[in-house]
């Protein structure tokens, strides 16, 4: 039980016809609790690290050094994704450090332009063996398209993804990235009908905001990968908060993160469990 490719996690999901929990990171301790989660549930996990965390920690190698190492010394399979990549360098730098999975995001661009770019990323990932995701317009919560009530097209999704050799499409089906209240409505036919016309694992992205028996019925429409962030970070924020409001004296920045990290162990096992029995 170690470091693995993505593409095994998610070829069993989708055989099995259950979900595959994706869970960002944004330290050290986030990837530590929520590696200790899967170890405590027993289930694979696909750690992610964002564009946008990467750049918080100054560049992708640090960070991903780091998650490597972790996932190296799991007790479950632990697979390595770069999360919403727009630049296209970006992407291939995570394929050259040993990324189980790269999500190239050029949902930004015209649709021509995607498709170019997608197929340079996902030529160059699948050459070295590396599972390819992409996004189709944007989830909700990030501007553009796909914000609320706009949907993917199930054709539009099938040429795309015939197009560009993608692995994995995320698609919007009516949930929005960061919601810190879980009230997205998902629509349950529509996942069925991209799953049939795409014939590839789709992705589920803001899956925070969306409740646990909704989460189980997209699994059971059609959703094989489930990304995680917002409502984690939660956990770990307000075990923080907690810890310094009952302990303001305290100045070792390591007592009051460990209460953070300690708090992603249950929820990140919880969460993980619940997808990987749902179908």
């Amino acid at each position: 039980m170690t470091l693995v490719n993505t593409r095994e996690l998610m070829d069993k999901a989708a055989a099995s016809g259950t979900g595959q929990g994706a869970f960002n990171i944004i330290h050290i301790e986030t990837a530590e609790g929520l590696v200790a989660g899967a170890e405590a549930a027993g289930v694979p996990l696909i750690l992610q690290i964002s564009e946008n965390c990467a750049k918080y920690h100054g560049g992708l190698e640090p960070i991903a050094s780091a998650a490597l190492a972790i996932a190296r010394s799991a007790a479950v399979p632990v697979a390595l994704h770069l999360d919403h990549a727009e630049s296209e360098d970006l992407a291939l730098a995570a394929v050259d450090l040993g990324f189980g999975s790269v999500m190239y995001d050029g949902a930004h661009l015209p649709y021509a332009w995607n498709v170019e770019v997608t197929q340079r990323v996902a030529a160059y990932a699948h050459q070295r063996g590396v599972y390819v995701e992409a996004e189709l317009g944007k989830v909700g919560g990030k501007d553009g398209a796909h914000a609320p009530g706009i949907r993917t097209d199930p054709a539009e999704a099938r040429a795309f993804v015939e197009a560009t050799g993608v692995d994995a499409l995320a698609v919007a089906v009516g949930s929005s990235h960061a919601m810190t209240e879980r009230s997205a409505a998902l629509d349950l036919h529509l996942i069925t009908r991209l799953k049939t016309a795409v014939g590839k694992p789709l992705v589920l992205h803001g899956s925070s905001g969306v409740t646990d028996e909704m989460l189980v019925a997209a699994i059971g429409a059609g959703m094989t990968k489930i990304n995680v962030s917002t409502h984690l970070n939660g956990f770990f924020t307000r075990a923080v908060r907690e810890y310094l409001d009952a302990n303001p004296e305290v100045v070792d920045s390591r007592k009051y993160l460990k209460a953070g990290r300690d708090a992603l162990v249950l929820e990140s096992a919880r969460m993980l469990t619940l997808f990987a029995k749902a179908k």
